[in-house]
């Protein structure tokens, strides 16, 4: 495991830092490069997640965190500064509601949003958790998760196993009334340099506009954001 300093625990959280820094794994990929048990890699790679110094993304597979690079001096998340250009641009094409969300666990975390100035909006504030069952937001993200969080969120899912696999064919998902009434949404995923899903990025706002098929009406326009966000990550 390197160096050690005596304290244990420290030498072994730096050694999954170390080895998830050399190149994104799952649990078995690190219990080879750290040789910790089974248990104790992922306590501790749990932990560093809560920090914010790994990150899960939907291929299972941890990655350095967000925090990492902030204690390094300050610098900022790609996706979130790609998203504060991105998203505002989306709420003034369709005049509602933007969210981003990133998924922790068995929740989702809306990281970036953009509000229309004024009416009737669908607000998700900044540092909200959202359940993994409902919303076009938690299909976009249990779509590309790994089978287990995919087993465990369909197992109290509006939604079921076809509905995730219709996700992935056309490559958004669409909700009405789902998360709360009188709400509808359509989301698409942002993809990583890898290809690997690590966001969503969602149009919500009150059924009366957005319909009640609002995909057919907002797809393509959150597909080019979905887009746009990539090509700057």
């Amino acid at each position: 495991m390197g160096q050690h300093s005596g304290i244990g625990v420290l030498d072994k959280a730096v050694a999954v830092l170390n080895a998830v820094a050399k190149d994104p794994c799952g649990l078995a990929e690190l219990c080879n490069r750290t040789g910790l048990p089974r248990a104790t890699a992922h306590r501790l790679a749990v932990g560093l997640e809560v920090h914010r110094l790994l990150r899960r993304g939907s291929d299972g597979r941890w990655r350095p965190g967000a925090a990492l690079a902030e204690l390094a001096g300050g610098a900022t998340d790609p996706l979130l500064d790609a998203a504060s250009s991105v998203l505002p641009r989306l709420r003034d094409i369709t005049g509602e509601s933007v969210q981003l969300y990133r998924r922790d666990g068995m929740q989702r975390i809306c990281v970036s949003s953009a509000e229309p100035p004024s009416g009737l909006r669908d607000t998700v504030p900044v540092g909200a958790r959202l359940p993994m069952t409902a919303g076009s937001g938690a299909k976009v993200l249990a779509a590309w998760s790994d089978p287990g969080t995919q087993r465990a969120v369909l197992a109290d899912a509006v939604y079921g196993e076809r509905t995730l696999l219709e996700v992935r064919r056309r490559g958004w998902a669409q909700s009405v009334a789902e998360r709360e009434p009188g709400v509808a949404s359509v989301s698409a995923p942002v993809r990583d340099s890898t290809g690997a899903v690590v966001a969503a990025v969602s149009v919500s706002g009150p059924i009366d506009r957005m319909g009640r098929r609002p995909g057919a009406r907002w797809a393509a326009d959150l597909l080019a954001a979905a887009e746009a966000l990539q090509s700057r990550l």
